[in-house]
């Protein structure tokens, strides 16, 4: 092999890996300041703006930060979904993009609260999004709110509010030396409120080895289906300068994925071939992940309508944050979940080993919203960039 091409393919191998470790959104800690100054805690003294200024750092698919939001009423936020800020390919009806509205509006309620506003909130003021993704780009379906939240005196402070800012995503290997407990499950489970949304897991090792290989081998489809794969990494932001100008996606900033980039030799335009460098280097971060895995949970709802969709990712954070409280880390392994055609057979084994039913058929059938691997990490879990508050308004 030349030099050039051993280089490109070393190149390659390095961004497939960084790119695809389910969902990441790091490669290292070393950001600019200012593209993970949000993590430092806000310095707006409007309340809807200062509720806002701690959202954006809700977990979200791909670091994406899909919302839109306008302050125009007074004592009211209005919070919307950007339809250019999706994944067509992984999350074909936007499915998971909800989910991360979820998250954002939790946190903005728990925000307020903690000001001492109570917020109404109205899901679907103008109707629910379109099923297909494809027509959220259309003038209607674009503009219909996700949500209306409007403000009043009073609000209960949230112990769990006191996490926003420490909360971050593992999507390093577990510790195999550091097994999780089964009272860890139930204090997981214990920030949920009830409601619609129902949570499980599990560290018992009879059934670690299924659902590990469930995560690896859902994995293996979308590294080996080259339009899923490519979708995370054009979503790549690499170096300083790229991730300051974007402060969202996949940020890299490892020396030698930064070297390659400058001399031209990483080409983002393909997925890496089966069998090459690169898919074996990606291949090996979802095995490390899945094996790793020291217990699961998951989440489901009894239908599948679009404010199920809001409710589970509302569920998902509170769970993530009572996670930080006591050190354990959540990473989602959504892969098996995922609606494009080639997951087929894994989503509806997902189904069936975690609910023990078939895959939903319609939308009114039980559905699997989020399932995740627990463990603890060896090192301190870093921030992920997030954009400026101002990037997310909008007038309407």
């Amino acid at each position: 092999m030349n030099r050039r091409l051993f280089i490109r393919v070393v190149g390659q191998s390095s961004i497939a890996a960084a790119t695809l470790g389910v969902g990441a959104c790091a490669a290292t800690s070393g950001f600019p300041a200012a593209a993970i100054e949000a993590w430092q805690g806000p310095s707006e003294t409007e309340p809807r703006r200062r509720a806002l200024a701690y959202a954006i750092t809700a977990p979200n698919p791909h670091n994406l930060q899909p919302w839109l939001v306008s302050l125009s009423e007074t004592d009211v936020i209005t919070v919307l979904t950007d339809p250019e800020r999706v994944l067509p390919e992984t999350d074909p009806f936007g499915r998971q993009i909800l989910i991360g509205h979820g998250t954002f509006l939790e946190l903005l309620v728990m925000s307020l609260a903690e000001q001492g506003f109570s917020s109404n909130v109205a899901l679907w003021p103008q109707g629910e999004l379109p099923p297909k993704l494809g027509n959220w780009r259309n003038a209607a379906g674009s503009q219909r709110p996700v949500a209306r939240i409007t403000l009043a005196p009073g609000g209960q402070k949230d112990p769990l509010f006191a996490h926003i800012l420490k909360r971050h995503t593992p999507k390093t290997d577990y510790d195999p030396a550091r097994p999780v407990s089964a009272g860890s499950i139930e204090k997981l489970l214990s920030g949920l409120r009830a409601g619609s949304v129902a949570a499980a897991g599990t560290v018992d090792a009879g059934r670690l080895p299924a659902l590990r290989d469930l995560c690896e081998q859902s994995a293996v489809v979308e590294i080996s289906t080259p339009r899923t794969m490519l979708e995370s990494i054009k979503l790549l932001r690499v170096g300083p300068d790229e991730i300051l100008a974007s402060r969202d996606g996949i940020a890299v900033n490892s020396t030698f994925v930064r070297a390659m980039s400058a001399i031209g030799l990483l080409d983002r335009s393909t997925a890496p071939a089966v069998g090459s460098a690169g898919y074996k280097n990606a291949l090996a971060r979802f095995e490390g992940h899945s094996r790793t895995a020291m217990g699961f949970v998951w989440l489901s709802t009894l239908g599948n309508s679009r404010s199920q969709q809001i409710e589970a990712g509302r569920a998902y954070v509170r769970m993530q944050r009572r996670a930080t409280e006591i050190g354990l880390g959540v990473h989602p392994m959504s892969q098996a979940l995922q609606e494009f055609t080639e997951m087929k057979p894994f989503y509806e084994q997902a189904h069936q080993v975690l609910l023990g039913k078939p895959a939903p058929r319609t939308s009114a059938d039980e559905t699997l919203q989020m399932f995740c691997r627990l463990g603890y990490t060896p090192e301190a879990v870093p921030a992920t960039p997030r954009r400026a508050i101002e990037k997310f308004m909008v007038s309407i």
